[in-house]
Formats: C-alpha cells, sequence, structure tokens
C-alpha cells in the first residue's frame, strides 16, 4: 500500500467537521438509546415473557424499533448525508 494514500486517508479523516462526526454518531447513539431503554424497562419488551402472544406483538416492541431505526439510519441514510457534506466543505474550500 502506498504511504502516500495512507497519509491522505488519514488525514482527511482528521479534518472532519462537527457536523459530519454529528450525522456520523446519530446512528450508534440511536441503537444504544433503544439498548439503554430495553435495559431501563425490560417489562417493555415481551420477548422475555411470550405468554400468548402472537408474532407481531413480539417482534414489534418499542425498544426494538428504536434499534432498528438506528441501524437503518447508520446504514442507508448516513453515508449518503456524509457525502454530501463532505462535498459543501470541499466547495466552501475551494
Amino acid at each position: 500500500m502506498n504511504s502516500e494514500l495512507v497519509f491522505e486517508a488519514h488525514r482527511a479523516r482528521a479534518r472532519r467537521s462537527a457536523r459530519a462526526w454529528a450525522v456520523s454518531a446519530l446512528g450508534p447513539a440511536t441503537m444504544l438509546a433503544g439498548v439503554v431503554w430495553a435495559i431501563a424497562q425490560p417489562y417493555r419488551l415481551t420477548l422475555l415473557h411470550p405468554h400468548g402472544q402472537g408474532f407481531w406483538w413480539l417482534v414489534i416492541e418499542p425498544p426494538l424499533l428504536v434499534v432498528a431505526a438506528g441501524v437503518a439510519f447508520a446504514l442507508l441514510v448516513a453515508s449518503g448525508l456524509l457525502e454530501d457534506i463532505e462535498a459543501v466543505e470541499a466547495e466552501r474550500s475551494s
């Protein structure tokens, strides 16, 4: 691997703006919030006591939906937003 490429990649990561950092942190923060919610209120998770509950009642749990929203944001939305932010910042700097 060329050392110049490694240096350029490191420098590109080092100068990421606060806006880009905030966008990239939204997905993991949302996932963490869902896990904390599930730990703080375990009675909301009927997976822990599934007596007489149907499939959808077990799968569609608010803390699980929050974690799924965080995963979806991190995988599907954040990369596009980061590209747009980097393009705007590159346009401003030139």
